[in-house]
């Protein structure tokens, strides 16, 4: 089993059932040291997510609000949501370690790592979604995240935009849905409050691998202003980052490697981070 080329056949499955097989079975057999990494050829630019098979692609303007809680379907939107984003993140977790070649075995064990995590965040959010008559699939979606991940192809920008800002975003929207969940006493809020615990528990560790290998990639390059060029970075896929966003979650970004220097020039308002 070589390791690029099978990570490319991963990438492209469409079906989640097979894709997390296929991750599982690969994950073992590279902690087993029965991968080789022999790569024969450049790394694809991908023009589609693999979720195209099954899922409808719409604007992001389109897609399901999440709101309405305590109904039925209002969970399963948020469900699905959160599905596709857990789904989305397993490609970014391959794809990081499909793309970059001649890195420390430890990236590619980080990166496989937070992919099994995905796998599992996924899972755990199918089986809600299940149990509420939905599956993944039956409500449309955005490919934002595949969009960004396409637009930031060497490894700094990669380590920039994706797990440091987007999984970061996540660190500060997470608490907000959790809290919206609060006002519910039914098992099945209870249970999905659970489970976005369980998510943003993990995720932090996520954003700190983001965080370390970013880091890494800009000392290796001789960058030294290491904030300066992250919002360089995350600026050129998202414009108007600076001084845009309100509710972060301080202690948790700052867990997983922010500054409060880059937490300050991240707030739309005062923050008080110490």
């Amino acid at each position: 089993m070589e390791f690029f080329s099978t990570l490319e056949q991963i990438l492209q499955i469409g079906d989640p059932a097979k894709k997390i097989a296929h991750c599982t079975n690969f994950y073992e057999a590279f902690t087993k040291g029965e991968v080789k990494m022999e790569p024969a050829d450049e790394p694809k630019v991908f023009e589609s997510p693999s979720y195209a098979a099954i899922c409808t692609i719409v604007p992001p303007t389109q897609v399901p609000r999440r709101s309405r809680f305590g109904t039925t379907e209002g969970r399963a939107v948020l469900l699905h949501a959160i599905a596709h984003i857990e789904y989305s993140a397993i490609d970014l977790a391959l794809d990081a370690c499909y793309r970059y070649r001649d890195l420390p075995w430890q990236f590619y064990h980080d990166w496989l790592e937070v992919a099994m995590d995905e796998c599992r965040h996924f899972s755990m959010i199918e089986e809600l979604l299940g149990e509420l008559g939905y599956r993944y699939g039956d409500f449309p979606v955005h490919q934002g995240l595949f969009d960004a991940a396409m637009a930031s192809l060497d490894l700094i920008s990669r380590m920039a935009v994706v797990p440091r800002y987007l999984e970061a975003n996540g660190l500060d929207a997470n608490p907000k849905m959790i809290a919206k969940l609060e006002r519910f006493t039914d098992d099945m809020a209870k249970r999905m409050k659970k489970a976005l615990e369980v998510i943003l528990a993990e995720e932090v560790e996520h954003v700190a691998k983001g965080d370390r290998w970013f880091r890494w990639a800009c000392k290796r390059s001789g960058i030294e202003d290491m904030e300066k060029e992250y919002f360089r970075r995350v600026e050129r896929v998202y414009p108007g980052t600076l001084g845009s966003k309100e509710g972060l979650n301080i202690e948790d970004r700052k867990r997983a490697g922010f500054s409060c220097s880059e937490i300050r020039l991240l707030a739309k308002k005062e923050v008080d981070c110490q």
